[in-house]
């Protein structure tokens, strides 16, 4: 089970299409396959472990239930199920890995940000590759370099548990390093940020000692190390890394975006517009305004398929209530006194919110599978001749079988998606494309193509 995990951790750093024509899609939906396969494993080999539900995961089925509620008020139907299905894998994988081994589950979240970060450093220095995108460099293969850095951001603390634990210092160490210099490289403001949080937090709630102090001799190496070794990236700037500090708290087109999605969430305090469904609503909120949020090219529409926050996308989309659970959720889990744990948490929401996390498949696996073992992992030993702590409890299996359909017909969803996105590629035959429409109902691209206006209104209604 164990192992499972760590190979789906891995798969989903690596997971990537040759299909170029849809930019951020070949990157996003082979990972998000990767997550609902590793959630369904997940799920069924610890299913009988099932235990009645502690505060923590009524919580979890509470914001699971939310969304799926949501799912009323969307009007794109297609979008709304993809952002349930990967809430639903992520809750599944929480659940699943409280059952096991935290020291094993971590060096393995923590081995993918390095492979992680690895693919950013050889992009950075030169290597090409038609797994990496062009645009948005160095984003390895992840497809984006603010990805990248959220998932450095979220992941050091993982590493920093595992130099603390290691029998070999040396590994997690030349990790922390690497993942250090990808950080810097991608120039990720919002990562930053979340990096500056996660180390404040972490210092606090960790007793100070000589591997601790190794870490940060390590962590510096690397961010030395990127600042003086020439790469292959071309900045428009003379001195892009301290423009990036500089710009740190220049957000006025976000503040835009943030206002304009409150009134949208205003207008629908209790569910919100429908989970995924922000890049279909927006627009209509701001029409016949200027707005960098949306697309130069594509009239009616976001530049990108969500907003820059994960807590903007979950109030506009889900509703307050939502909102309001899921900082129960953090809360909640902040009540274990783990230096590690306290990181991943601040570096979540210091991202979340301004950029997309927990909206996509690679942080959705690392985060919710870091939380579920660092809360098992932060629970105190009992004293000597004391009773032990009581068993984590786990929701009830119907309730767990429920989340795994879910992520099992997030399998089917993503399938779908990748052989339509396939034929769209590869084929000019309108038969074979009017099948790959069958299959992916959801491509608005390929309903534009075969002139399906209708149809295509119908999943973005304010596109023109």
């Amino acid at each position: 089970m164990t192992r499972a995990l760590q190979i789906g951790a891995i798969a989903v750093v690596l997971a990537a299409s040759l299909l170029v024509a849809f930019d951020l899609d070949r990157f996003l939906v082979p990972k998000e396959l990767v997550l609902h396969v590793t959630a369904v494993i997940a799920g069924l080999l610890t299913i009988r472990a099932a235990r009645r539900p502690s505060s923590i995961d009524k919580l979890l089925v509470a914001y699971l239930a939310l969304t799926a509620l949501s799912l009323l008020f969307a009007q794109n139907r297609w979008l709304g199920f993809r952002a349930l299905a990967i809430t639903a894998s992520g809750i599944v994988l929480f659940w699943s890995v409280r059952a096991l081994d935290e020291q094993r589950v971590i060096n393995g979240l923590a081995l993918a940000i390095v492979v992680s970060s690895t693919t950013c450093l050889v992009q950075a220095y030169g290597l090409h590759s038609p797994f990496f995108a062009s645009t948005r460099a160095p984003g390895g293969t992840l497809g984006n370099r603010n990805f990248v850095a959220h998932a450095a951001a979220f992941g050091l603390p993982l590493l920093f548990f595992a130099a603390e634990r290691a029998r070999r210092y040396w590994f997690p160490l030349i990790g922390i390093a690497i993942v250090s210099a990808s950080l810097v490289l991608t120039r990720s403001r919002a990562a930053w940020l979340a990096t500056a949080a996660m180390v404040v937090v972490y210092v606090i709630f960790t007793p100070w000692s000589k591997r601790l102090a190794g870490i940060a001799i390590f962590a510096a190496a690397g961010i030395v190390a990127a600042l003086l070794i020439p790469n292959a990236l071309r900045w428009n700037s003379e001195n892009p890394y301290l423009d990036s500090v500089r710009g740190m708290m220049n957000g006025r087109g976000r503040l835009t975006q943030y206002e304009r999605s409150l009134v949208m969430a205003i207008k629908h305090p209790i569910l919100g517009v429908g989970a995924g469904n922000w890049p279909v609503a927006y627009p209509r909120e701001v029409r016949g305004r200027e707005d960098p949020s949306l697309s130069d090219t594509n009239a009616g529409m976001t530049t990108n398929p969500w907003p820059s926050s994960d807590w903007v996308a979950c109030v506009s989309e889900r509703g307050f209530i939502t909102l309001f659970v899921v900082i129960m959720i953090f809360i909640t889990l902040a009540r274990q006194r783990s230096g590690a744990l306290f990181g991943v948490l601040a570096a979540t929401a210091v991202a979340g919110a301004f950029d997309a996390v927990l909206l996509l498949p690679l942080p959705t696996l690392i985060v919710w599978c870091a939380l579920g073992a660092l809360s098992g992992a932060a629970a105190p030993s009992p004293p000597h001749g004391g009773e032990a702590p009581p068993p984590h409890r786990e929701p009830s299996r119907a309730i767990i079988l429920l989340a795994i359909l879910i992520s099992l017909a997030g399998v089917a969803r993503s399938t779908a998606q990748l052989i339509a996105m396939e034929i769209y590629s590869t084929s000019n035959n309108r038969k074979s494309l009017e099948l790959a429409a069958r299959i992916d109902p959801g491509n608005y691209r390929l309903q534009l193509r075969l002139g399906h206006r209708r149809a295509a209104h119908e999943l973005f209604p304010n596109a023109k």
